[in-house]
């Protein structure tokens, strides 16, 4: 630490994102990537942006987004949601953060689970917000009663990370009902792998003011690399995001960006027909992981989480990476055991599938 740290900066405990490895010719199934490339309107747009001498990039893009913004609320049009319900910025951690900022900190602790996205409790550091964790069931499912107590608020990604599990929205409703006072942030970086009979809880902002929902372009539309999260919710909830944000960084998407978010959003057909070859990847590889001995949990997302009874988790993570295949062993306690493992193509499920009967 240096003399010249603020008490702030001296007091963070850092997030630690999944290894991005430099090396090539690797099975990479360990940050939840899509294993598809973007749409193909998507990588249109970013060459009609950029154009033939790149002069629009000399401009500030608009900070506003609005066509992003508008080609999200029309995606969602059959819930109601307009532009103005909607939110945008650089990636959902963003989102978050601001959410965090100016929707949960308040007197009252919030609450969100003991094993869930890790980021939740590193925002609390950087912003000074209480926080009480509710533990996960013995099953590892989000158990309702425990949100149903006084609280300055409450998130919870569904599904779940990293252990995949859904709650169902009749739930989620639970939750937001049962909290008129505090907001609900529920974090969908993952719903579109839940399957078309799982609906999102954007279905339910037009009736509950005091529900947040963030999703993200960068797991079900391939933009990871672009850095674009939205939130949906009542006018006031984004008006306190917009208030934060313009406080911050009134320009947090780029022109590329917007304009590759717009197109992903508009191309439901690709954006549909990957998700579910996703999704039948993810039975797939359920199906014969469990030949093999493993015991995995019921994944909602495009990773799953598994151990296997007789072998130690980091030493099969070692050994698949002895192989370059790499998944994510976290060291943490009640899931130190597990392995999360993003689904990839057939052929990396495959060459996944391969190492595994070899290593066992």
């Amino acid at each position: 630490m240096s003399k010249y740290w603020s008490a702030v900066a001296r007091g963070l405990t850092p997030y630690v994102p999944g290894e991005q490895p430099k090396l090539s010719k690797l099975v990479k199934l360990n940050t939840n990537e899509n294993p598809y490339p973007p749409s193909p309107r998507a990588l249109a747009a970013l060459r009609d942006e950029i154009g033939d001498d790149g002069a629009t990039l000399r401009l500030y893009p608009d900070p506003n987004a609005d066509r992003l913004k508008a080609a999200i609320a029309h995606h969602f049009a059959g819930h109601g949601i307009a532009p103005a319900n909607v939110f945008v910025g650089n990636g959902s951690d963003e989102v978050l953060a601001h959410a965090f900022q100016g929707l949960l900190k308040h007197d009252r602790p919030i609450r969100f689970p003991d094993i869930t996205y890790s980021f939740y409790p590193v925002y609390c550091g950087l912003y000074g917000v209480d926080y009480e964790m509710a533990a996960l069931d013995d099953d590892f499912a989000l158990v309702v009663d425990d949100y149903l107590r006084p609280n300055g608020g409450i998130i919870f990604p569904n599904p779940n990370a990293p252990t995949g599990r859904l709650l169902p929205l009749d739930a989620v409703e639970r939750i937001v009902a049962g909290n008129p006072e505090s907001v609900v942030v529920v974090d969908e970086a993952y719903i579109d792998f839940a399957g078309d009979a799982i609906p999102t809880a954007v279905a339910l902002v037009a009736k509950y003011p005091n529900l947040l929902v963030v999703q993200t372009l960068s797991k079900s539309r391939a933009l990871a690399g672009l850095r674009i999260g939205f939130a949906v919710g009542h006018p006031e909830l984004i008006d306190a995001l917009e208030r934060v944000k313009n406080s911050f960084n009134s320009y947090p998407l780029d022109r590329l960006a917007i304009a590759a978010g717009v197109a992903a959003m508009e191309d439901e057909t690709h954006f549909d027909t990957t998700r579910r070859a996703v999704v039948a990847s993810r039975e797939a590889l359920v199906a014969e992981m469990s030949k093999l001995g493993f015991v995995i949990l019921p994944s909602a997302a495009n990773f799953i989480f598994a151990r296997h009874p007789q072998h130690d988790a980091g030493t099969l993570a070692a050994a698949l990476r002895e192989r370059s295949i790499i998944v994510r062993h976290f060291k943490s306690p009640r899931i130190e055991q597990f392995l999360r493992i993003t689904i990839g193509t057939d052929a990396q499920c495959m060459a996944l599938l391969a190492a595994l009967r070899e290593i066992l």
